[in-house]
């Protein structure tokens, strides 16, 4: 009996995936439970189990778009476990068999053998031999219009090779040569191509149309972290003895801007056709670096959190994207994103604003720069920040003061995130 697997859908609103990369081969022994493959969706990969224990046979390729709920491979429910030693496998004739039924068989190899060597040969000689392309005065011209577009590239006529008549170079081979990228050195020059994921070009997609359709701006300012550092120093190692979790940037991030949200509304609303439409909940999206790419899980009512509570989510949905197990609920639905450059080295950037919020925090790396406190230059440990706010809907007034909020609670987290009460706030 052979099962039919077919693609389950996803999540809400996703019709196709493509197939990234089958984990087993046509003809494999798969058991149920068993991963086969990996798909790609507009939002997220996902593996793909085997529905039953089998002998495999794939219906679809690597790279091919298949909608949900398409059939994608076969598996052959009983068929014997060739590990565990088929009956049809034990019986079937040796090819090294002994007596004169062997015998007959070799030779009956032998002769078909010597019939194919023969007829490959017959047919080798028959076969049309390629004509060489005569020299002629016309080698290597251009027509006008070859040579006009050749010109408009920069491109010189002795480095092309013409396909025309005696050589001569056509506009078709002028389209489609390429302009010299510099005298050839020792290295290699090759080059590579391979296909996008469904994954990846949905993002593009998705950020092109952001610069297209939106009015982004950015604004900036910089943040001195040495009160958050001091915080660290002193209760990091009680805060993990106790929650398990490391106390991180992310969490003092996280409070302070859903304060700053609460603050400035319009910065937690999005347009819906020739409505805006405001939240009172922070469901805040956190980019993360995958495997494929890009992702953005979502720690839902953020506002509710403690400390203890944000670095336990952040942990918790970065193993997950980071395993490839992270589902499209849990990507879904955030209403204001915060991105950190700074783990990859970044010192300052323009965040993308992630449809269809309106905003995007963007945070960086932390150097020692030297400030003026109370008179005196110091050095103090300084990050620049960054907001990226489609103007549609947030004034300039709204988006400075949401960035300035956000500077003012990371610089006094005491008093502002924690009430003056830090062992009640880290829950120690």
């Amino acid at each position: 009996m052979a099962l039919e697997m077919k693609v389950p859908s996803p999540g809400e609103s996703i019709t196709e995936v493509e197939i990234a990369e089958w984990l087993v081969a046509d003809g494999d022994w798969v058991e149920k439970d068993q991963a086969i493959a990996e798909v790609d969706s507009d939002k997220a990969t996902l593996e793909l189990p085997a529905e039953a224990s089998g002998i495999i046979t794939l219906k679809a390729e690597e790279g091919d778009a298949v909608a949900v709920g398409a059939v994608v491979c076969h598996i052959d429910t009983e068929a014997t476990n060739p590990n565990g030693g088929s009956k049809d496998v034990d019986n079937a004739p040796s090819s090294m068999g002994g007596g004169d039924e062997g015998g007959n068989n070799g030779d009956v190899a032998k002769e078909m053998q010597k019939d194919n060597a023969d007829n490959s040969k017959t047919a080798s000689s028959k076969a049309p031999q390629p004509t060489q392309a005569k020299e002629t005065y016309a080698s290597g011209t251009a027509s006008p219009a070859a040579k006009k577009i050749l010109d408009e590239k920069g491109v010189d006529t002795k480095s092309v090779s013409g396909s025309g008549r005696d050589g001569r170079i056509t506009k078709n081979d002028a389209v489609n040569a390429k302009p010299s990228m510099g005298t050839p050195g020792n290295g290699s020059r090759g080059e590579s191509r391979s296909k996008l994921s469904m994954l990846r070009r949905k993002v593009a997609e998705r950020l092109v149309s952001v610069k297209n359709e939106t009015a982004m701006l950015t604004t900036f300012n910089e943040v001195d972290m040495k009160p958050i550092f001091d915080l660290r120093k002193d209760h990091k190692e009680a805060f993990k003895s106790k929650h398990g979790v490391g106390l991180g940037f992310m969490s003092f991030f996280t409070k302070a801007v859903t304060r700053a949200l609460e603050m400035y509304p319009a910065v937690n609303s999005m347009i819906d056709g020739k409505e805006m439409v405001s939240y009172d909940f922070a469901d805040i999206s956190i980019a993360v670096s995958g495997p494929k790419g890009l992702m953005v899980p979502v720690i839902r009512n953020a506002e509710n959190l403690s400390f203890r509570g944000v670095e336990q989510e952040v942990k918790r949905l970065a193993l997950r994207a980071r395993d490839g197990n992270i589902t499209i609920d849990e990507m879904t639905g955030g209403t204001f994103t915060i991105t950190n450059g700074g783990v990859f080295g970044s010192m300052m950037s323009t965040p993308i604003i992630n449809p269809p919020q309106s905003a995007i925090l963007g945070m960086h790396n932390i150097i020692e720069r030297p400030v003026v406190v109370d008179g005196n230059i110091v050095a103090r440990p300084m990050m620049y920040l960054a907001v990226s706010y489609d103007h549609r809907i947030i004034d300039g007034k709204e988006s400075v003061g949401f960035l300035v909020a956000i500077k003012e609670a990371l610089e006094n987290p005491i008093e502002i995130l924690m009430d003056n009460d830090v062992k009640k706030a880290l829950e120690l």
